[in-house]
């Protein structure tokens, strides 16, 4: 029989980032925590058998098998204890917690009740992840020194309606928790372990903090720029590893988001559609495309499935505290 999930939170994350996956990894999605009534509509569309409810306690009544918390940044630590504490494993989306404190509360709890959690690092599974992985592994680039890596777009009147974009740190709102996440995990993801050595987190449209650089060294020799920025009218290559006998770059953002959003959806844990992004070698003057692989964020719940019955789960907690750990870090140095 196919694993129950109950999905804590309807919303982007929830719907788009989530539900998708779960039905490509065939998770049966038998439940979902809303209390507002689009969402509860669009449950319902999504899935014409859910059950809707308005209460965490609620949700774990119903004999599931993992728990997912795709709701706001608040919510993340009290809902994933309420699953662990009730005997559920645990998917949380990024930031598992605010702060490195909430995370490791997480963390230990699960140690504690013997109940694993893990985080939706997804962004693991994009093209460009797999792509540079790929060619890492190759060794094209020779001696790699220096990562690049980017989400950086141009908006520059705040959103009303979106609390990530108005809400303050303490409240789970701003870049640092929003898109820093995915720069961070796949850094150390394709690099290794590292150390945070500079830092500008700034609110420059006057809500949650929207323009944040990171450099990271990491202890095999690579230093990692990592900038997020929603208001730069001139957005750099989305990624450029860099060695000492070439460069790769991805111009573009991994096209499984806007696939999502066009209400595409993979089937049977794969795509119909391509979802590769393009990538090119430099070698100085001479410039080639380069063979990259397709994204699949399917596979992360293929191998949640997997780790239900005994494997190995797809992103660790030393992971989760690796990054949370960066993050605190990041508003330390920037606002002494």
């Amino acid at each position: 029989m196919a694993p129950r999930v109950g999905i804590a939170g309807y919303g982007l994350a929830g719907r788009y980032f989530h539900a998708p996956f779960l039905r490509a990894a065939d998770f049966e999605v038998v439940a979902a925590l809303t209390t507002k009534p689009d969402r509860k509509a669009a449950a319902i569309s999504d899935f014409p058998q859910i059950s809707v409810v308005e209460s965490i306690e609620e949700l774990l009544k119903l004999n599931l098998d993992l728990l997912v918390v795709a709701s706001a940044n608040t919510a993340h630590a009290s809902q994933a204890i309420a699953g662990l504490k009730a005997g559920v494993p645990v998917v949380v989306d990024k930031p598992m917690g605010r702060t490195l404190k909430e995370t490791q509360e997480i963390v230990d709890f699960s140690k504690q009740v013997k109940v694993p959690v893990t985080t939706y690092f997804n962004r693991k599974w994009d093209s460009d992840a797999l792509t540079i992985k790929k060619i890492m592994k190759e060794g094209i680039l020779g001696n790699v020194f220096r990562l690049d890596s980017r989400f950086e777009r141009f908006r520059p009147n705040l959103n009303p309606e979106s609390w990530r974009e108005n809400q303050s740190a303490i409240e789970g709102g701003g870049n640092l928790l929003d898109l820093q996440p995915h720069l961070i995990s796949t850094a150390l993801d394709w690099f290794g372990p590292a150390k945070l050595i500079s830092a500008s987190v700034r609110s420059l449209r006057g809500g949650s903090d929207d323009d944040a650089t990171l450099v990271l060294k990491h202890e095999s020799g690579v230093d990692a720029y990592l900038s997020v920025s929603s208001i730069n009218a001139a957005p750099g290559p989305r990624i450029r590893v860099t060695g000492d006998k070439g460069s790769l770059v991805i111009n573009e953002i991994d096209p499984q988001e806007q696939l999502l959003k066009a209400s595409k959806f993979p089937k049977n844990g794969k795509w119909s559609e391509s979802t590769k992004s393009e990538a090119f070698l430099h070698l100085g003057d001479k410039v080639i495309s380069y063979p990259s692989i397709d994204g699949n964020y399917s596979l992360f719940y293929m191998q949640i499935k997997q780790a239900l019955s005994g494997g190995d789960w797809p992103v660790t907690t030393d992971e989760a505290l690796s990054v949370a750990e960066i993050i605190d870090r990041a508003r330390e140095i920037s606002f002494r």
